[in-house]
């Protein structure tokens, strides 16, 4: 059965748990220079300082707890799991933490590690790097398997192939800016688009069906309502630009 519901998220739907956003006030931007350590050429200038960048990140993550946003999201996909498709930009795993199986990531995840020689991908928690080794091929040329700026993103053909897919159905954005992807531009492909970020983007808004300028955790019921209702009874939301 072709899926009808796709949620694509960003760094707004974990900003609830104490994850650090890098664009909002206070964000990682302002304490680190981005291109310095998350591009590929910073990490080809320093890559002790790129690796300890990430290893602070992930241990961050270790004690941060998913929120009803997320748990919004797990308990959908549970309930309808060939409907419906997770997709996130964010290099977290409190999606999975709040019980969602199958998430798209679109830029990796803090808890892997790639083997630059063979490719082997594996889950290290919440450690640091240092000392470890290739599981398959024994190499100490490890590294994130985070995808930095002017990297290659396998993920997004993902992405590309959802949208034909679940084209004229129904989109779900939650906490992103745009400014990575262009999420304005996919709404027109669907019957019905939603968007949910904590404060107003008029050049993205008014592409989107329906517009929840508050917090995930609060946007989360009306999202949870609307898909089930379409799911159920095949009923897509209406009125382009409507607000709550």
């Amino acid at each position: 059965m072709p899926r009808r519901v796709v949620f694509l998220s960003g760094a707004g739907l974990s900003a609830e748990s104490g994850i650090r956003t890098f664009r909002d006030s206070g964000g990682l931007w302002e304490e680190f220079n981005i291109m310095e350590v998350c591009s590929a050429e910073g990490f080809q200038k320093d890559r002790r300082k790129v690796l300890d960048f990430y290893d602070r990140r992930r241990a961050d993550l270790a004690d941060k707890r998913p929120n009803t946003a997320h748990a919004m999201i797990a308990d959908l996909k549970k309930r309808f799991p060939d409907d419906i498709a997770v997709v996130t930009q964010n290099v977290d795993d409190l999606l999975e933490r709040a019980g969602c199986p199958d998430v798209i990531h679109l830029h990796g995840t803090l808890r892997d590690l790639r083997c630059e020689e063979c490719t082997t991908v594996w889950d290290i928690g919440y450690e640091g790097i240092a000392g470890k080794r290739c599981p398959a091929c024994s190499s100490d040329r490890v590294r994130h398997n985070i995808v930095m700026f002017h990297e290659e993103a396998p993920g997004y053909q993902t992405l590309y192939d959802l949208i034909g897919e679940t084209r004229g159905k129904l989109l779900v954005v939650i906490g992103t800016s745009g400014q990575v992807l262009d999420v304005g531009g996919m709404a027109r492909y669907y019957g019905c688009s939603v968007l949910n970020n904590l404060h107003p983007e008029p050049m993205i808004d008014s592409h989107f069906t329906k517009v929840f300028n508050e917090a995930a955790t609060s946007a989360a019921p009306k999202i949870a309502m609307l898909v089930e209702e379409y799911l159920t009874t095949g009923k897509l939301c209406e009125e382009k630009g409507t607000r709550r």
